[in-house]
């Protein structure tokens, strides 16, 4: 994905004329302004769903809630407590001697925030590790779009009280209030565009964040998909979801006021970058994704052999795999999401992959054992450590899958999931710097080597401040939620420099493994708990330093460490055994206070 912006001084003045305010505000008919989005060169209004939040929460006073929750000193310091108020909940937490009440479920997939971890003056959440300040409930490390609704808290009689909004408390989401601005007189409005190629995760926060910052001007954004800015992660973990369920944001789009052209020409663009001396501040390029691998084997254009990239694919795949044979190539996250969810629709699923065991390189032999165990135990066949030789057909559509091995499999349905590559092959003549595996390099502000050119998403590599800045590849949501913010930010001239810890989770079988730092090249892995039962904590270790954490039916450990890493401490192997002890108690305290 790349973000583009020409290398220019943003000037922005954040305060308007009334007059000037309601006009930006309200369409021809007097109502909010849709999203605006163009197909195939056609302007149209997409009006998504509404969810308004008024500037001032309090402004209808039926629609005000005030009630007692506990006593002050029912709290200590670095605690949370889930309070009800009658016609909904909130977080209560106390910090530093002070009371703050947000929205006590993550709005990205609802997970109870009472029991995430509270650190630094934010709540993270438990299960994917998205952040919020506890004092403006604003987001600050993803994924999702969306804030905590901020309630007011007082203190009289040593009772603490929170007033909320009923609908805050309702719909337990807060979209920030985006900035109204106009640019300077003497700002040259032509020169102030934005067009962001991909409107994936990083493009779609990208966008967002410039609104926040109070970017008044054009934005453009273009995607090689038919469909507006989509959940992704479901594609493989829940495959029947459609695109409009899954959507990222669907409550935004009449404050991006950003146009969005979908399917452009199959054409593209010859060149990435505007002619030397062109006055035009932009140029359109095709969308830049981590293509998937293809199978290279006999037979590889037969039917009913899928990619899954799109909502399409995901759909038509669960309606060919219901009660018929599924062979799955490829023991990826994709693949084995895919398989875990065609169990209970398919007649039989079957797994191929080259690696002795699944997720060897990512979650260590004895972790892959454990998951392979969970997947047998649900009648998921592997056969290992072979590859695919030739795929067989019967009027045109799949019948056998064979194996190198020998072995013959009857398949009415193929998914390959074995890796991905970076598209970025058109680009080798742009200037633009790309690494030997075809991964474009950025610095820690997303810029590439050309002024007023950023990149971001899966076809980067960046520099990894928890691995000594050592450029990397993190192909995961949350990171390209980040990096489109630390884009979008830059664009603006803030010189924000990416700092992040690496998030990622998988779902199978209705269990999650969640997983954070960057455990390339470990050497060790410690684990606690059992993994027989699948309970169980993996620490993964380089050298004595623990680089990443993985876990199952342990919450919130994951996020406990990902905070620890996050304040720049180090934790030592040698320190782990104790830990652990304390991680169990929710006491953090020996790791804010220990490491480098």
């Amino acid at each position: 994905m790349f973000l583009f912006v020409p290398a220019v001084e943003v000037k922005i003045e954040v305060v308007i004329p009334e007059k000037e305010r309601s006009k930006e505000e309200m369409s021809p008919n007097g109502k909010t302004s849709p999203l605006i989005y163009k197909v195939n060169g056609t302007a149209r209004h997409y009006h998504l769903e509404e969810h308004p939040i008024a500037s001032n929460p309090y402004h209808n006073p039926k629609d005000v809630v005030e009630a007692s929750v506990c006593h002050v000193k029912d709290l200590e310091n670095g605690q949370m407590r889930e309070v009800d108020l009658g016609c909904g909940k909130a977080l209560l937490i106390k910090e530093s001697g002070e009371f703050h009440a947000v929205g006590h479920k993550c709005p990205h997939y609802g997970a109870p925030l009472v029991k995430g971890v509270l650190s630094r003056g934010r709540v993270r959440c438990p299960w994917h590790g998205a952040c919020f300040n506890i004092s403006t409930g604003d987001i600050e490390d993803f994924p999702g779009l969306d804030s905590l609704p901020r309630f007011q808290v007082k203190i009289e009689k040593e009772k603490v009280y929170i007033r909320a909004s009923k609908q805050a408390l309702q719909t337990q989401r807060r979209t920030k209030m985006m900035a109204k601005c106009i640019s300077l007189s003497n700002y040259n409005l032509s020169s102030t565009n934005v067009l962001i190629v991909g409107a994936g995760a990083a493009g779609l926060v990208c966008a967002e964040t410039l609104r926040q910052e109070g970017f008044s001007d054009r934005i453009v954004m273009c995607t090689m998909d038919r469909h507006l800015p989509y959940d992704r992660p479901k594609l493989s973990k829940v495959c029947s979801t459609s695109w409009n369920q899954g959507m990222v944001g669907s409550e935004k789009g009449e404050e991006k006021k950003a146009e969005i052209l979908l399917e452009p020409h199959q054409g593209g663009l010859q060149s990435p970058l505007p002619p030397r001396g062109q006055e035009k501040p932009l140029y359109c390029l095709q969308c830049v994704f981590c293509r998937p691998k293809a199978l290279s084997c006999k037979g590889k254009e037969v039917e009913n052999v899928f990619n899954i990239r799109t909502p399409e694919d995901a759909n038509r795949v669960v309606k060919l795999a219901t009660s018929k044979n599924v062979v799955i190539v490829g023991a990826s996250f994709l693949g084995m999401e895919v398989a875990a969810y065609l169990t209970e629709r398919a007649h039989s699923v079957s797994v191929v992959e080259l690696e002795e065991v699944p997720f060897k390189k990512f979650f260590g032999e004895r972790v892959g054992r454990a998951v392979m165990k969970m997947f047998e135990n649900n009648r998921v066949k592997f056969y290992m450590q072979t590859e695919v030789s030739e795929l067989r057909e019967q009027e045109g559509k799949l019948k056998e899958v064979v194996l190198k091995s020998g072995k013959v499999l009857r398949a009415d349905v193929c998914v390959v999931g074995v890796g991905a590559v970076p598209a970025t092959g058109f680009l080798k003549q742009s200037g633009i710097n790309i690494d030997s595996k075809g991964f474009i390099v950025v610095n820690k502000m997303m810029q590439t080597n050309i002024p007023g050119v950023f990149a971001a998403g899966d076809a980067v590599t960046f520099p990894l401040a928890l691995r000594n800045n050592k450029k990397v590849n993190v192909p995961h949501w949350q990171m390209a939620h980040m990096h489109g913010r630390i884009a979008a930010l830059n664009m603006l001239a803030h010189g924000m420099e990416i700092s992040t810890v690496p998030y990622l989770w998988t779902a199978m079988f209705g269990k999650s493994i969640r997983y954070a730092g960057h455990g390339e090249g470990f050497d060790d892995v410690v684990i606690q708990g059992d993994l027989d039962e699948l309970k169980f904590v993996a620490f993964y270790t380089k050298s004595d330093e623990v680089v990443a954490v993985a876990s199952m039916n342990y919450d919130p450990i994951v996020s406990k460490v990902a905070e620890v890493l996050a304040a720049g401490r180090t934790i030592r192997k040698r320190d782990h055994w104790w830990g652990f002890l304390f991680f169990r108690t929710g006491d953090m305290s020996w790791l804010t206070g220990k490491g480098s």
